[in-house]
């Protein structure tokens, strides 16, 4: 085996984009003017702080075979209860909790639909995609609420004690190690992996696959609402409009991570690299005055050449395994999901 061949086998595909979100870094801090400064990397981790929550169980969705398209549109009707509450002089504590219970709802919908009528998710969360952003607009309309208690939109600007780091940032940095642990550590995480590899199996194995989904919905909405309370915070805005098109980065980021888009296979750390690598590029490209729509046509490249690129590497390293030295063990470019009673490295 070639040493090429080598390094890629025990890099993989994490490893990869962990370098090239670092060398993309590297590249800005020295040739992007105002790029390295705290204002603009606060600014930059602020304006991915709810795409980052929205991934979260999105990644956990699409590795059980599964799919929420909704959730932007979840996170836009969990703004519009929390502002309607707020301006009918709700106290904001109560308000939050019927935004978080509105997205908990509509999580549950989803999953009922998947799980208790056999649709396909895909199917279901387009629907659902258009229910809740009408719901939205049917309670508030083409207008917005923009008053909001001064402690809530200050978390919504501020920083954690005078660093860079945001507070909209703060909830996805406390959850992320709980997702991480709960898919990589935890008997769940292992039946969540048993059933993206193969649903049937999976069943006969005594794993409650209809159970299991049904709660991945309701998680993925009990996030989106909470991605939907920090957007709020952060614009001091709620409308039905919000997040409009946020499903499709998040979706890029997790399949750019190297989440399988046919399940049983991905891991959150190629999800938080691929987040830091799109984050970046954006805020260079916003930096360069280059516009939003030339800016998805640069994240959507970036997904192709990645997933060109993996498959590339994934034939290479299958056509050098076929002529390898007898007693030389085969391994994938990518880490494989767990057997259902391993544990995950």
């Amino acid at each position: 085996m070639s040493a090429a061949a080598a390094v890629l086998r025990r890099a993989g595909w994490e490893a990869f984009l962990a370098l090239a979100a670092l060398a993309t870094l590297a590249y800005a801090a020295a040739f992007v003017p105002n790029f390295a400064t705290a204002f603009n990397l606060s600014q930059a981790a602020a304006g991915v702080s709810e795409k980052a929550l929205l991934a979260l169980p999105l990644v956990l969705l699409i590795i059980a075979r599964e799919i929420d398209l909704s959730v932007a549109s979840i996170l836009a009707l969990a703004s519009v209860v929390l502002g309607v509450l707020v301006q009918a002089g709700f106290a904001l504590p109560a308000a939050m909790a019927a935004a978080l219970a509105t997205g908990a709802l509509a999580g549950a919908l989803n999953g009922l639909l998947v799980t208790g009528l056999d649709l396909p998710s895909l199917v279901v969360t387009l629907g659902t995609l258009a229910l809740f952003r009408g719901v939205g607009y049917i309670i508030l309309g083409t207008g917005s609420v923009n008053e909001f208690p001064d402690a809530f939109t200050d978390l919504g600007i501020g920083t954690v004690a005078g660093t860079p780091v945001p507070w909209t940032l703060v909830p996805f940095l406390l959850l992320a190690p709980v997702f991480a642990t709960v898919l990589q550590r935890t008997a769940a995480g292992r039946r969540i992996y048993a059933i993206g590899g193969n649903p049937d199996a999976a069943l006969y194995a005594g794993v409650g696959v209809r159970r299991l989904r049904f709660l991945l919905f309701v998680v993925s909405g009990l996030v989106s609402a909470l991605a939907g309370i920090v957007l709020t915070a952060r614009l001091s805005n709620a409308r039905a409009n919000n997040a409009l098109g946020f499903e499709l980065d998040v979706i890029t980021i997790a399949l750019l991570g190297g989440v399988s888009v046919f399940g049983g296979r991905g891991r959150l750390t190629g999800v938080f690299a691929a987040l830091v690598l799109v984050a970046t590029v954006r805020n260079v490209l916003g930096l360069s005055q280059i516009g939003g729509d030339a800016q998805g046509i640069a994240i959507g490249l970036l997904l192709i050449l990645a997933l060109l690129l993996n498959s590339a590497a994934e034939r290479f390293l299958a056509g050098r395994s076929l002529s390898r030295p007898a007693g030389e063990p085969p391994g994938p470019l990518i880490d494989q999901a767990p057997t259902p009673g391993r544990s995950t490295p």
